[in-house]
């Protein structure tokens, strides 16, 4: 598998929040293919608000928010693109100093999200990648996401 370089990571980071920009970010923009309605800014907010709590929902006790979040946001991209992800790959995407992303990583693998393994090129690295479950988690909340956005935007029309 190819390993992520830090400008891989700072670009899927990069994208990464374009789409939350499109999604729960600023001003107004229109939906493409959606009713010409602008989404306003309070839309926006409110979709926000309602993704954090679905999430939280969603995940159970897994405390996933802010950096951890980014860290498995980074990884599912990783899985999609068959590429693997260090610790210390992790910790700087989510721009935390590696003593803490190595904590937010222990705590997520202790909920079953995702596992760590030496990396046998370099046995001083730890390469970690989502669980079939993380996967699976990850995979059916963005579902509901879009079906929650869809649902927002049906509404409104």
């Amino acid at each position: 598998m190819q390993q992520f370089t830090n400008q891989d990571i700072a670009d899927i980071k990069s994208r990464i929040d374009q789409i939350q920009n499109m999604l729960g970010g600023r001003g107004e923009e229109a939906v493409p293919g959606a009713d010409e309605r602008p989404v306003t800014l309070v839309d926006q907010i409110t979709f926000g608000i309602q993704m954090r709590r679905m999430r939280r929902s969603h995940f159970g006790t897994a405390q996933l928010s802010g950096p951890s979040w980014d860290m498995m946001l980074d990884l599912m991209l990783a899985r999609i693109h068959g590429r693997q992800l260090s610790a210390s790959d992790l910790a700087t995407g989510a721009g935390v100093p590696l003593s803490s992303g190595l904590r937010m990583i222990a705590a997520l693998e202790q909920q079953g999200l995702l596992v760590r393994m030496i990396d046998e090129k370099d046995r001083r690295r730890s390469l970690v990648h989502l669980t079939d479950a993380g996967t699976e988690q990850m995979e059916s909340y963005f579902e509901k996401v879009g079906r929650a956005w869809d649902d927002r935007r049906r509404r409104a029309a």
